[in-house]
Order: C-alpha cells, then structure tokens, then sequence
C-alpha cells in the first residue's frame, strides 16, 4: 500500500477500520420494534430503502443483539424515523440493559400486535420477507403493509459517534 497525497496511511480492512469510516457517514436514526412474549426494540442507522414496488426496506441486526432472537421469529417489525428531539428515546433504545419500553417511552400496540412509537416522524409496520446472512449480522427485508409519514419535524442524525439535528 501507499500513501495517498493529503489522506492518512490506508489500513487493513478490519471491525476498527469499518467503525471509524462510518463515524464520517451521517445517518437517519431509526427504532426498530417486534413483539415477543414482551415488546423488543433496538436504534438503528442501517435503514436503506430497497424497493418502490413492492416497498421494501432493509436494516441490519447484530446476531448478539438482545432484540435479536424475537425479530428472527418476527413475522412483523415496526420501523420509526426518529425527529431530532428525540435524542433521549435514541439513546433508550441504544443501551444495553434499558427498559426500553418503561416510562418515559409512549408507545402502543399497533397493527399486526407490533410496539408502535408515539411522537416519531414517520412510522411503518413491515411483513419480514428474508433475514440474510452478513457475517456477524443478519440483513432485515420487509415489505411496507402500513404506516403514517405525517409527524412534524426534522430528522434525527447520527454522525462522529453522536446523535445530531441538522443544520441548513
């Protein structure tokens, strides 16, 4: 390898490498839910739009995640776009071990029985299609069956390892 003019040294592909370019990615903040024998939930910045027609959606989840073992019986998930005041329910259902569905979270039993969350800017609850094999991740497709894109506000963004509001 060699050194590029103005860059640093480039380094073997490894998780630390993977984490720290990404942390130069800014993306949308979302929360996935599934219901088990008790609601799960956890933050993701992996949400991609896959497809138009049908819609899907994608997102990943560690095989070590807690959340994990529910939404790989899931036959559907709620996906929620997180509004940049919603810092805190990011954060919630980010960390290990938090009750991530008690006081202050507000949220409700929605269609198909999944955890809906209250105040967010957009909302789906998807059919799981495929769970795809991604070392140590599966990669979620589920197809739209309804929602509501009618909250208010901007979006919530996560970059250089924080959560962010955008700026004009």
């Amino acid at each position: 390898m060699t050194a590029t003019p103005g860059l640093g040294t480039p380094q073997l592909a490894s998780p630390d490498l993977l984490r720290s370019v990404f942390r130069k990615h800014a993306a949308g903040v979302a929360v996935i839910t599934a219901q088990g024998s008790r609601p799960v939930g956890f933050t993701a910045t992996s949400l991609t739009s896959v497809s138009a027609e049908p819609p899907v959606v994608s997102f990943g989840i560690g095989l070590g995640a807690s959340s994990w073992p529910v939404i790989a019986e899931s036959e559907h998930v709620g996906v929620h776009i997180l509004g940049e005041h919603q810092q805190q329910l990011a954060a919630t259902f980010a960390r290990s071990g938090a009750d991530r569905f008690g006081a202050p979270t507000r949220w409700y039993e929605g269609p198909h029985g999944v955890p809906v969350l209250d105040g967010v800017l957009a909302w789906l609850v998807c059919r799981v299609v495929a769970r795809v094999p991604a070392g140590d991740h599966r990669i979620v497709l589920a197809e739209a069956v309804v929602g509501d894109p009618a909250g208010v506000g901007r979006p919530l963004v996560y970059h250089q390892g924080r959560f962010n509001a955008l700026r004009d």
